[in-house]
């Protein structure tokens, strides 16, 4: 399979600090593939680089071809679609009308519609990601009615309808009880399967181990281990990283990877 995306030697500094040191990372085509690591370990830095949002050394390629000195915009419009730790939405829109604005080409004509308070009407790519997120049942209410984990769902609604070569999430679950975590990591399963090729960033390591293809773990900006799920959460360097502990720590200690959910 070809690689949609692969970093090489992807470092990020601030000041004195390096917080991503020399990371490689390929997602192939139709993968799932999470990367995970304790809190500060380089995670939201790492996909804020890769989508152009700070600046790095080493290289990102989306599809072949290299990302350097391609705006964040522009990234987007290659296919580069991403989630945000903080699901901000449009409060005046339902929930179908924002996920159709993130399905929508920009054009002179859609700023002219927007201009004179013309709604967004839907589209088939906005209609697929409703159904891929199972929210026709709320797709009448507006973000006030939500639950966090709605409000969630509806984010990755939005970055699925822009129709991605690449969706990266950035901690979808965070904030999330466990029913909700579990809804929402069958979900993602589901979209991936049908072909979304996603990389996943999250500190919920039971997720990640659950429906993920293959895993990369993060410690202090570094890759520590990469590999299958039941592989990384046997690795004592990722025992010792979650564990605080010894290396030689129990690895039954560290979430088990569950049957990935069958899909509809």
């Amino acid at each position: 399979m070809s690689a949609v995306l692969r970093t090489s030697g992807l470092s990020v500094r601030f000041g004195g600090v390096r917080a991503v040191r020399d990371v490689d990372v390929e997602v192939a085509e139709g993968e799932l593939v999470g990367l995970i690591g304790p809190n500060g370990a380089g995670k939201t830095t790492f996909v804020d680089a890769i989508t152009g949002y700070v600046r790095y050394t080493g290289s990102v390629e989306l599809d072949g071809r290299d990302l350097r000195g391609v705006a964040p915009h522009q990234r987007a419009r290659r296919g580069l679609a991403r989630t945000w730790q903080s699901t901000e939405l449009f409060d005046d829109l339902t929930v179908s009308e924002n996920v159709s604005v993130a399905a929508q080409q920009p054009s002179f004509l859609s700023l002219a519609a927007e201009l004179v308070g013309k709604r967004l009407g839907g589209s088939e790519a906005a209609e697929h990601a409703l159904d891929a997120l199972d929210l026709r049942p709320i797709a009448d209410a507006t973000p006030s009615e939500l639950t966090q984990g709605q409000r969630k769902l509806v984010g990755v609604a939005r970055a699925v309808a822009m129709q991605p070569r690449l969706l990266c999430l950035d901690e979808p679950a965070a904030g999330l009880d466990t029913h909700e975590s579990e809804e929402l990591g069958k979900r993602l399963r589901q979209i991936a399967d049908h072909g979304t090729t996603t990389l996943l960033i999250d500190h919920d390591m039971g997720l990640v181990l659950t429906i993920c293809d293959r895993i990369t773990v993060l410690e202090f900006g570094q890759v520590i281990a990469t590999g299958p799920p039941d592989d990384v959460r046997r690795d004592p360097r990722v025992v010792s990283a979650y564990l605080g502990g010894s290396a030689t720590a129990d690895p039954a200690e560290v979430p088990e990877a569950a049957e990935p959910a069958e899909t509809a």
